[in-house]
């Protein structure tokens, strides 16, 4: 089974109307009446945090990426969003938003928005299709705040309604285009430089209001004209602490509420100290951990040997060991985490999972003219088999885990060295294609094409000490990259179906890079005060707060009896 566009956007052309978005009842109009019944003046605070170190510039830009109100999430609880994306379940519907409607071409090559009637701006000012249109015209006009290069090639507005026309396709990027913070024409209309405007005092249609930035903390109020009715929390502080030693502490003895941050021993150092409230979800989206590999030069320029290096991984301990059992393990061949990818796995290979298998892969080898003198691997022209794994120091995870690649190689006889230079010399070198097998991660999004994309697209492709953004490793197959192509662009989902078939055939068969581990939306929260979070029983969208999908959460917690 494949996920339909029709999955996806509730029909190439259907209306999406807001339905029950808060999970019942008949208010169609808000997305909260039914579940929250709260008083916003008595509930308690709650406290999001993040591990990045002192907060010590205010930045309130939702443009610009390392701005505070990013970084922290806080964008995201004053600006909001089109439309809701799931990116843990992409086959559940697009939840409208500030869109009560989402109209998509045929083709993707143009979307239709209706702007949401009774939204106001939090300076009291009326939000109309108006603000909408300047939003993606300030996209258009500004190619540093194209930054999921959407391509726009046209806004046009008509009564309530927003036509945005792009270059190609958005089948693909359909919630990076519904997932665009909205801000106000009448305050951004005035900024000389939208991309390194502070925006000191954000005006949003959100439902919480900027009420006091310190160094300590940023406090969020909620807005008691917020459109999409009564919320339950009264007061949001977003807190950043020094490292993720010192938030886990702060998890762990209630100071903080709600986190985005990897925590090691995560049974013991945060579920056990309040098993009955405290919750970690990490959530498997379509992004991986993948090892690219040099495709130019030996030994990975050998499928064989690929494939043979492939099948020694052990994902299992990675998962239990790299990430300490903090991450689902990767199982499917095909490279797509589950249960988010099931729809889209080819039926070829539906059931097939990774498992180390040192016999097959010595077998592969000696097929392809592979020797050994006593116990080291000699290639069939005569060479002693060795290589460099290479990550940044003090990716604990990613030293950890290309190790744990070396140790697993040594099965066949293969030599390889561990590296962990600065950043600056691995960032470098990994976008030159200067090495020979390094841990990096995949994008994400609401289909597999940025997980493929990234390992093996040949738009990506760039000489040798040229710089690339993506398939570092240099793997180039024509027929892949115009398969990549179709699956983007086609309108007839049966060609978007055996394109897709094409590119896991490939994926599997020619190991251009070697999935390692999952990649998910990691959150921590707790249920003492509130309750309908996402998570397994109920995974509507990621319990991330720095996703634009936080707004939704806010929306549907209630006090906890």
């Amino acid at each position: 089974m494949k996920l339909r566009s029709s999955l996806v956007a509730v029909g190439l052309t259907a209306t999406l109307a807001l339905t029950a978005c808060s999970g019942g009842g008949s208010d169609t109009d808000s997305p909260t009446s039914p579940n929250n019944q709260g008083n916003s003046a008595t509930g308690a605070a709650l406290t999001v945090a993040k591990p990045d170190g002192p907060i010590t510039t205010e930045g309130n830009n939702p443009w610009v990426g390392d701005s505070s109100a990013l970084r922290l999430g806080y964008a995201n609880a004053i600006f909001e969003p089109l439309a809701i994306v799931n990116l843990v379940d992409p086959s559940a519907d697009v939840v409208p938003w500030l869109a009560s409607a989402v109209e998509w071409a045929d083709d993707f090559t143009s979307v239709k928005v209706t702007a949401r009637d009774g939204v106001t701006w939090n300076d009291g000012e009326a939000f109309t299709a108006d603000d909408i249109a300047f939003t993606f015209q300030l996209i258009q006009d500004n190619e540093a705040l194209d930054t999921a290069a959407l391509e726009i090639t046209s806004v046009t507005t008509e009564g309530d309604t927003v036509e945005i026309s792009f270059a190609n396709s958005m089948f693909v990027k359909q919630d990076k285009v519904l997932h665009r913070l909205i801000v106000p024409e009448h305050i951004w209309a005035g900024v000389d430089d939208p991309t390194t405007h502070v925006n000191e005092n954000p005006v949003g249609t959100g439902p919480y209001v900027l009420s006091n930035f310190s160094t300590q903390a940023v406090e969020l109020t909620a807005r008691d004209d917020y459109w999409g009715g009564e919320l339950a929390v009264p007061t949001l502080y977003y807190v950043s602490y020094a490292d993720n030693t010192a938030l886990t502490t702060a998890l762990a003895n209630g100071d903080a509420d709600w986190a985005q941050a990897f925590i090691p021993n995560v049974q013991s150092a945060y579920l056990d100290k309040d098993p009955d409230h405290n919750v970690y979800w990490a959530a498997a989206g379509l992004g991986i951990d993948t090892m690219f590999v040099n495709t130019t030069t030996k030994p990975f320029n050998d499928v064989a040997f690929r494939k043979a290096v492939n099948m020694v991984i052990d994902r299992q301990k990675h998962m239990e060991i790299a990430r300490e059992g903090g991450v689902p393990a990767l199982t499917s061949v095909t490279g797509l985490p589950t249960p988010a990818g099931d729809a889209f796995i080819s039926s070829q290979y539906a059931g097939q999972e990774y498992s180390v298998d040192v016999d097959g892969a010595r077998a592969v080898l000696e097929a392809a003219g592979y020797t050994w003198n006593g116990d080291t691997l000699i290639d069939p022209d005569g060479d002693e088999v060795t290589f460099t794994l290479s990550v940044p120091q003090g990716w604990n995870d990613y030293v950890t885990g290309i190790s744990l690649i070396s140790d697993s190689v040594k099965e066949l006889g293969v030599t390889a060295a561990v590296d962990t230079p600065d950043a600056d010399s691995w960032w470098a070198a990994k976008s030159d294609g200067e090495f020979d097998a390094i841990l990096h991660w995949t994008d994400s999004g609401a289909t597999p094409y940025d997980l493929y994309s990234n390992q093996m697209d040949g738009r990506f492709l760039a000489p040798i000490g040229e710089g690339a953004d993506f398939n570092f490793g240099r793997f180039d197959d024509s027929a892949v990259t115009t398969a990549l192509q179709e699956y983007a662009n086609t309108t007839d989902d049966a060609v978007r179906d055996a394109a897709l078939d094409q590119i896991q055939t490939a994926f599997v068969e020619q190991v251009p890079a070697m999935p390692i581990g999952t990649r998910p939306f990691i959150s921590q929260y707790n249920t003492r005060n509130y309750v309908g979070w996402p998570g397994e029983d109920d995974p509507y969208v990621p319990a991330d707060p720095t996703q634009p999908t936080a707004v939704y959460i806010l929306t549907k917690l209630r006090p906890a009896d």
